[in-house]
């Protein structure tokens, strides 16, 4: 996505700064598009913004951080800038999230959940099409898994 495209899309966007309040905000996103509320773990958010009507949604942080999701074994870096579009049950578009492979590093461009589904899975997806599905239960805040 362009430089000009991102700006059109933060035009119009709420934009939150300070660590407490741009915590508390991406954690009741997921929450709210029906996606798992652990879903972005992160600690040093300095801001956060999102834009109601293309859904395209970012955050800051001060540094990269590491998340290891202990329920299935898998470490995911988010950059210090994480952006994406959201929707129901879905982010699409994501730049600045990857998860550790093997030995590689693979970014996620795509994250959603079958609503239609009786199996409570959330699906990743890369670039290339190639996708993993794990227990969405794996992805809740710590202390409620």
């Amino acid at each position: 996505m362009s430089a000009q495209q991102i700006a059109s899309h933060r035009e119009d966007a709420e934009i939150y700064h300070g660590e407490a309040l741009c915590r508390q905000k991406s954690r009741e996103l997921p929450n709210k598009m029906c996606l798992p509320r652990g879903l972005l773990p992160l600690d040093d958010v300095v801001e956060f913004g999102y834009n109601h009507t293309s859904g395209f949604v970012w955050l800051k942080q001060k540094k990269r951080k590491e998340h290891r999701f202990r329920a299935i074994s898998k470490t995911v870096s988010y950059d210090t800038e994480v952006m994406g579009f959201v929707e129901e049950h879905r982010m699409r578009r994501l730049s600045g999230v990857k998860s550790k492979e093997l030995l590689i590093w693979v970014s996620i461009s795509d994250i959603y959940v079958d609503p239609n589904s009786d199996l409570d899975k959330i699906t990743f997806t890369n670039g290339t099409g190639l996708c993993r599905s794990f227990p969405a239960t794996a992805f809740g805040l710590e202390g409620e898994e």
